[in-house]
């Protein structure tokens, strides 16, 4: 039996749905950090707030918002990984490792949607 090169356009579609989802709470997700980067969700009770603040006060938001920016950041990285993968879908090249250019098996795929390796590939890429 020959192996299989890639996916059929029904699995391609299965794929799709997931992605969309993942996507859809992903962005989601942005919006939020973003909303509390900015103060947008205040209750709008800055001005009744004592003006003298403890330095920890000042000390614990500068790392809070750090901690958001990071996680920003992290959440726009995975937001392009999966609209790569959507390109992949829409190119039919989804789901076939970058290195070995065998299929990555499902189960992998539905964990990590935006995977571009196999298991086995970056298996080989964490040892370098």
């Amino acid at each position: 039996m020959e192996e299989k090169v890639r996916y059929t356009d029904e699995e391609l579609q299965e794929f799709k749905k997931l992605i969309m989802d993942k996507l859809a709470v992903a962005k989601a997700n942005l919006e939020e950090l973003k909303a509390e980067a900015f103060n947008k969700n205040s209750n709008g009770t800055d001005d009744t707030s004592p003006t003298f603040k403890a330095m920890e006060d000042e000390s614990s938001n500068v790392q809070l918002k750090e901690e958001n920016a990071r996680l920003a950041a992290r959440q726009q990285k995975y937001i392009k990984d999966l609209e790569a993968a959507l390109t992949r879908i829409e190119n039919k090249t989804y789901g076939i490792c970058r290195v070995t250019g065998k299929l990555i098996p499902k189960e992998r795929l539905r964990l990590v949607p935006h995977a571009t390796l196999s298991i086995e590939a970056k298996m080989q890429q964490n040892k370098k």
